[in-house]
């Protein structure tokens, strides 16, 4: 699975002010939950952006995930470069999709030039998922005892749950390392207040040369879907929406 992920794209409305963005949402949900257009695209369109909307394989809109081998890192990061293309964009990741876009900053075929990383856990946690125990559970077996393996069983089970599951295979066999391909952009960091899931995220700041990190109101989910967050990434790309 290395061609492009389908991608939905927004056209800007205006003369062009800025590279298109490209938008990475996180595991087990979806680019219509996480970046809803009135929120995102209509905005960054009236500002002279193009966006570009990614559909992570196992996803709504994404492609099915055959084998765990189809979803590597390496691959899935691989098919962002296309999504992408090979000019200059602006790339906002969150949770997953900012562990994703971690790398995709780094990627030879993919010229960014500002990075916007929200909700990035500097662990990986995928690695610790009991896979034989979450497939047994999505099948109708017992929960897993794991809290780790129960919250992404659960996370699992709402959507495509083998897809997802192949995926957490994939992810996990090239688990994420900040020591590696560190980003060589301007980058923003952003975390929930009250997100446990990017704690300890100023371990990551400190690798990225001249980054920034901003805290908004929120827990992982809350942050996402609020003001302070979308204000600060508009901000930080240049681009006037509010």
């Amino acid at each position: 699975m290395t061609s492009a992920f389908p991608v939905t794209r927004t056209l800007s409305s205006r003369p062009v002010t800025g590279p298109p963005v490209v938008l990475i949402h996180g595991f087990a949900s979806s680019a219509a939950c996480d970046w809803p257009a009135e929120y995102w695209a209509d905005p960054l369109a009236a500002a002279g952006r193009e966006t570009i909307v990614v559909h992570l394989p196992g996803h709504p809109g994404g492609p099915k995930v055959g084998a765990a081998a189809e979803v590597t890192a390496t691959r899935v990061v691989d098919a962002l470069a296309e999504c992408a293309g090979a000019d200059e964009v602006d790339v906002v990741g969150y949770s997953l999709g900012a562990r994703l876009a971690w790398d995709l900053a780094s990627h030879p075929k993919v010229s960014v030039r500002r990075l916007v990383l929200g909700g990035l856990s500097p662990q990986e946690p995928f690695a610790a998922v009991d896979l034989v125990a979450a497939r047994q559970a999505v099948q109708g077996g017992p929960s897993p005892d794991d809290p780790l393996t129960g919250a992404i069983t659960a996370m699992a089970a709402a959507g495509d749950s083998a897809s997802l599951l192949n995926l957490v295979e994939g992810l996990a066999s090239e688990p994420f390392d900040p020591g590696a391909g560190v980003p060589r952009v301007p980058t923003l960091f952003l975390a929930g207040r009250q997100d446990f899931m990017a704690h300890g995220i100023e371990q990551l700041v400190a690798r990225v040369p001249g980054a920034r990190v901003r805290q908004v109101a929120g827990d992982h989910r809350g942050a996402l879907v609020g003001v302070e967050l979308r204000e600060a990434v508009f901000d930080f790309l240049g681009a006037e929406t509010v």
